[in-house]
């Protein structure tokens, strides 16, 4: 399963969106350092379509998609070199795939931080920096590895010697990896080679009232091309833990018609480069999270190994039609079932049923 990792400064809101998010129940304190193991949870990724999916076809069981979540403890200045237990933090985040980056817009003077001010630019720039000469560190013994290679057999690695080169370099002006143009091939190879700043970033302005949304608004100057999603982490972990009538009529009274947690989980999920299929078999409704661009063979792996190994072939109708019409058979007379092959790309939305050998 494709994991996120929530990082940021100490004490910026990072574990009491976990919780929100996963009514885990991490520990929040307030003093840094209180995450010191990772803190893991696995959220259903909300999803209208399903919703209508349950309501026309009245299964005895319905499993959204989900997104795996990752508490990871605060980072400080220096954590590159070890700062603030910064190896053991650093070594978690190699492992996620995506990251959700909090980022302080809240001014509360009984929330210890570990600036004398509140600055949410200078603080992503403080993580970003990090990141970075984490990288440049990991980067450079991997050239030094590789140099015999280059220079005895110059063709054969030419393309690995400028990649790596041109790494090193957009970290040396201070360019995160993830802002020169990454192709998803060079995502994997990053991942295992170590490196962090390639991977994709969602903010996470943390905030406490709406006299702190312009500082969010700054975050999203530094980075235009990011991703952001502004929430009150506080007040969503209120929201969390209410019963869900007294969360709508709550949710009714402050004006809002979705969550700051949905809109998070939603954007990790686009985040991850993640779409959603369904499956109906036995009474039982299941989306299912793959990768988009993923094979139907593939997409029929993610149900049962066994139903990849025996694919035959797929037939895949749109869960928005079958919502309308409320009738798969409906579907089916309109000519809108199709049958495809192994390679056929599952798309967003696709109802699919996969035919295989046991």
């Amino acid at each position: 399963m494709l994991s996120v990792g929530i990082v940021g400064l100490p004490n910026v809101g990072k574990s009491t969106l976990f919780n929100a998010l996963t009514a885990a129940g991490a520990e929040v304190s307030n003093y840094p350092f209180t995450t010191i193991e990772p803190n893991v949870g696995v959220v259903p990724v909300p999803d209208p379509r399903l919703d209508g999916l349950t309501r026309v076809l009245d299964p005895e069981k319905v499993t959204p998609a989900t997104v795996r979540f990752i508490d990871i403890a605060g980072l400080v200045e220096g954590a590159s070199t070890g700062e603030g237990l910064g190896n053991q933090f650093l070594g978690e985040i190699r492992q996620v795939d995506a990251i959700v980056h909090v980022v302080r817009c809240f001014r509360k003077s009984d929330v210890a931080h570990v600036f004398a001010d509140v600055d949410p630019v200078r603080d992503a720039e403080v993580i970003d920096t990090e990141l970075m000469l984490a990288d440049l560190e990991v980067l450079g013994r991997a050239i030094e590895k590789r140099k015999r290679d280059w220079q005895t057999r110059p063709q054969d690695h030419a393309s690995e010697k400028r990649r790596m080169t041109d790494w090193r370099q957009a970290l040396e002006r201070g360019q995160p990896l993830r802002r020169i143009g990454l192709h998803p091939n060079d995502l994997r190879e990053l991942k295992t080679a170590g490196l962090i700043s390639g991977k994709p970033v969602l903010y996470v302005a943390n905030i406490s009232g709406e006299s702190d949304a312009d500082r969010a608004s700054e975050v999203a100057e530094r980075e235009p091309d990011a991703h952001l999603v502004t929430v009150d982490a506080e007040l969503e972990l209120e929201l969390a833990e209410l019963e869900p009538d007294e969360r709508a009529e709550f949710m009714q009274e402050l004006g809002l018609t979705e969550t700051g947690l949905d809109r998070v989980v939603k954007a990790s999920f686009d985040l991850l480069g993640l779409v959603a299929f369904y499956t109906i078999a036995k009474r039982k409704l299941q989306a299912w999270e793959i990768p988009n661009g993923t094979a139907a063979a593939t997409a029929a792996g993610k149900v049962h190994s066994d139903m990849e190994k025996g694919f035959i072939r797929a037939k895949v109708a749109s869960a928005d039609e079958l919502i309308e019409t409320g009738d798969l058979h409906e579907v089916q007379s309109r000519g809108h079932v199709r049958t495809v092959g192994r390679d056929h790309e599952i798309h967003d939305g696709d109802v699919v049923e996969f035919l295989f050998n046991a």
